[in-house]
């Protein structure tokens, strides 16, 4: 047998899970294969202190299993900073089924992966995310108590989309209070990057505010019909980050913040909806930070979802769920504010929160 000494960056390639720099001590990896179905998905559980790991499951047609993998494991870590900082009781889970939702995805595939779901008895709630319809988690409840945003007409609380917008909005404003000294939008260029269920009910926000908004999407025919709804500009250029705009909104997926774009980024705020828009958020939240552009976490603002999902476990209203989310404003202001006052990133500022909370329940839950 040949030994051979790794470079400690290439750890991963023996060791894919347990050494990957996502992996940040999960809880625990389900890898679920069901032949008749085609389902192959992964869930992660991240964090449990705080209670049931919820987050919703990604259909997405990754390149490869590595990539799902990472996928899973970073939006999973996120979900539990989510909720800690948000103050909910929750922990942090994710899930990623692999492939196209709009030709593979069918009743018996969410079905066999609820089946899945049941099967870890409560540690994990599922909830929708991209390529997922309120429809599916209807599916999915069929074979599992422990799902979330079903439909309203069978006791949900619906749709989460329009609720992570409204808080995205809060986290704006707030954002831009802290930057230009007042969170009044109107005449503000704002180019929101991302126009799908999330994206295009923020477009509606703040095109009803007064902003100069500009979209960009993969879909020619979401730019058109959103552009033609809202009276929104279309992107044409071929840099948007490049581009001088006030705001920078990415509403897609995350990383689009990375060692190629972050010092081509011209706004001076950064606020949207996407998860983990930092590819590195040590080297790139340091790089916004030292550029003076303001970046709302991205964990933080878009918690309206999370907060809508919880309802259905805590039992509150859709008034409380607007309450609570609207208060992202008044987080996101003393986030920005602590973290200037002692000179560390947006990001880290938010993480001290969350681990606070989280380590706080540790010990009580120790006693």
């Amino acid at each position: 047998m040949v030994s051979e000494v790794l470079n400690a960056n290439e750890l991963y390639k023996v060791d894919p899970v347990f050494g990957q720099h996502s992996f940040n001590n999960h809880e625990q990896i389900v890898f679920c294969n069901d032949k008749d179905t085609g389902l192959k998905a992964i869930i992660g559980i991240h964090n449990t202190v705080l209670g049931p790991a919820l987050g919703g499951t990604r259909m997405w047609n990754y390149n490869n299993e590595w990539e799902a993998l990472n996928d899973v494991l970073r939006l999973s870590r996120g979900m539990t900073y989510k909720a800690a900082v948000t103050g909910l009781n929750l922990g942090g889970g994710k899930a990623v089924i692999i492939g196209d939702a709009k030709t593979q995805k069918t009743p018996e595939l969410m079905k066999k992966f609820g089946e899945y779901v049941n099967s870890l008895s409560g540690k994990y709630i599922t909830a929708e995310d991209v390529g997922m319809e309120t429809s599916d988690m209807d599916l999915v409840r069929e074979v599992t108590p422990y799902v979330t945003g079903i439909s309203e007409s069978k006791g949900g609380a619906g749709n989460p989309s329009p609720v992570t917008a409204y808080g995205v909005y809060m986290g704006m404003k707030a954002a831009a209070k802290f930057k230009f000294g007042t969170d009044n939008l109107e005449g503000k260029s704002i180019l929101v990057q991302g126009i799908g269920h999330v994206g295009e009910t923020l477009v509606d926000y703040l095109t009803k505010e007064g902003a100069k908004v500009i979209i960009s999407d993969i879909s020619e025919e979401r730019l058109e019909a959103v552009s033609k709804s809202y009276g929104a500009t279309i992107y044409r250029g071929s840099d948007l980050y490049s581009e001088a705009v006030d705001i920078y909104a990415p509403c897609a997926l995350g990383a689009t913040i990375n060692d190629d774009t972050v010092n081509k980024i011209q706004a001076q705020v950064i606020a949207g909806a996407a998860n983990n828009q930092l590819a590195n958020e040590q080297v790139h939240g340091g790089i916004l930070q030292n550029r003076g552009i303001v970046y709302a976490p991205d964990f933080l603002i878009n918690a309206g979802g999370i907060i809508n999902v919880y309802a259905e476990i805590a039992k509150y209203d859709k008034a409380e769920i607007m309450n609570r989310t609207q208060n992202i404003y008044n987080t996101t202001l003393e986030i920005l504010n602590n973290a200037d006052v002692h000179k560390i990133t947006t990001n880290q500022a938010a993480l001290n929160v969350a681990k606070a909370n989280i380590e706080a329940r540790k010990k009580e839950n120790n006693k």
